[in-house]
């Protein structure tokens, strides 16, 4: 089973998709990553769902990814009375340590780093920004804020303080417990949420070491300010536009989203496109046509992956959405000028003799009658490189290692299989004829250009470029 389109699906699991048999399902319809949000259920919700992934990798014989994501350091205010209470613009309130219910008077918001950081003038943004707040005064243990905009507040719904850094741990305690669990599955990507600073993204990576890769979530301001420094820390990144669009003006997003698209595919750091991009069919068969033509703007940028959340996790129709998705997808690769509109967006970084031959393995299989290139890594460096370059021919990453054939599920183009390791070119030749003409890739007598790196089975960069023919069927 191989995909047909270069760019990714990841799907969020939820209540809506989480059995095995609507995870199979799922993984039919063009599922390449299943996403475990940490937000939401209990570590034995997560572990069945995590089972059921990869028993539907057994049954397929097509490695799938799993991504853990981490809920992160979110700002919320506290409890009310009766759930909530009326306010309205012009109306003064304090903010405060105290977590007793709150009233028409005062509200509970327990977070003194958020307190210390606020200043008067500043725009503090309740619920995703439906309610506005200009902070008055402003102390370490409470503040008067005035109403600009909304009409309730109510338990628990997330605060945002636009252009601050707040001094925050990059993870909660939960955040800890929930990634040495998820560890223990052994998950292939750990995302995690409001990245600041770099620091935050080399706080996980100390904790995670080899066990898994890291994805840093971008959906705070102050992360954009720092963002070439926060990729080099990361193997992954995700355009989180939901929270990052709280703090953001509606049009500077757009702007946003394709500058970390366009440093994410410099450095060939895969980046998943994520939030509202099918959102209607969470209670529709079919999309907004805005949703399609969100969906394909991100294919022509030449997202790695684009990602359905409440779609799949709690939608009346996730399968549908996944469909629609793969549709809209396949659509646009089909357009004669997707290539060099999706070229435009990825300049690249050549600084290596490595990046230098993955380029020239891209344009020599643009020549004469290549029909797929096959690399073969042991990390997945190497395919992750020759994905940088978005060849028009399909991509066999060949791998010993089935942890590093599902963490490049996500990535562009690559169709990964955990193979035995080669002992030599020979070997190597060999096998990768074989594999390209099982899965379909080359026709029998079709080019093949096969990137690697000697000596097999050591990390390192790629240093070897060959070219090969499928074999001939036997009479």
């Amino acid at each position: 089973m191989i995909r047909h389109r270069r760019a990714r699906i990841v799907a969020t699991l939820g209540p809506a998709s989480n059995t095995p048999d609507m995870i199979l399902n799922l993984a039919l319809s063009g599922v390449d990553v299943f996403r475990l949000n940490f937000s939401h259920g209990s570590h034995e919700d997560h572990a069945a769902a995590y089972a059921a992934v990869r028993s539907a990798e057994e049954t397929l014989d097509r490695p799938l990814g799993v991504l853990a994501d981490l809920q992160g350091p979110k700002l919320r205010l506290g409890a009310f009375v009766d759930g909530g209470v009326a306010i309205a613009p012009g109306q003064t309130l304090t903010l405060d340590l105290d977590l007793t219910p709150g009233d028409g008077r005062r509200a509970p918001l327990p977070h003194p780093e958020l307190l210390a950081a606020l200043a008067p003038g500043q725009i503090l943004l309740v619920d995703d920004g439906k309610v506005r707040f200009s902070v008055v005064e402003a102390g370490l243990k409470a503040a008067v804020v005035r109403v600009v905009q909304g009409d309730r507040l109510s338990d628990r719904k997330g605060v945002a303080l636009p252009g601050a850094t707040i001094p925050l741990a990059a993870l909660t305690a939960k955040d800890r417990l929930d990634l040495a669990f998820a560890l223990r599955l052994g998950v292939d990507w750990v995302a995690l949420s409001f990245v600041q600073q770099p620091a935050d993204m080399a706080e996980l990576r100390r904790l995670v070491g080899a066990r898994a890769a890291v994805m840093a979530k971008i959906e705070k301001p102050a992360a954009l300010e720092r963002l070439d420094a926060i990729l080099d820390l990361c193997d992954g990144v995700m355009i989180a536009r939901g929270d990052l669009g709280v703090e953001l003006e509606p049009e500077e997003v757009p702007v946003a989203q394709k500058n970390i698209l366009r440093a994410a595919r410099r450095r060939g750091v895969p980046v998943i496109v994520a939030t509202q991009m099918l959102e209607s069919m969470t209670a529709s068969a079919t999309p907004t046509r805005a949703e399609a033509s969100d969906v394909a703007n991100a294919v022509y940028e030449g997202a790695d992956a684009l990602m359905l959340s409440g779609e799949t996790a709690a939608g009346g129709f996730p399968l549908q959405a996944v469909t629609m998705m793969d549709r809209i997808i396949s659509r646009v690769e089909r357009d004669p000028r997707w290539p060099e509109l999706m070229g435009v967006e990825g300049d690249r970084l050549d600084d290596e003799d490595a990046d230098a031959l993955v380029a020239a393995a891209r344009r020599a299989s643009e020549t004469g009658s290549t029909a797929c290139l096959v690399a073969f890594t042991t990390t997945g460096a190497t395919a992750r490189r020759l994905a940088r370059e978005r060849p028009l021919q399909p991509v066999a990453a060949l791998t010993p290692s089935l942890q590093a054939a599902r963490r490049l599920t996500l990535v562009w183009g690559l169709e990964p299989r955990a193979v035995p390791e080669p002992e030599n070119l020979e070997a190597v030749t060999e096998a990768a004829c074989q594999i390209a003409a099982s899965l379909g890739l080359a026709a029998p007598g079709a080019r093949i250009l096969i990137v690697a790196g000697t000596p097999f089975g050591a990390p390192g960069a790629a240093n070897l470029l060959r070219l090969a023919h499928a074999p001939l069927l036997r009479r």
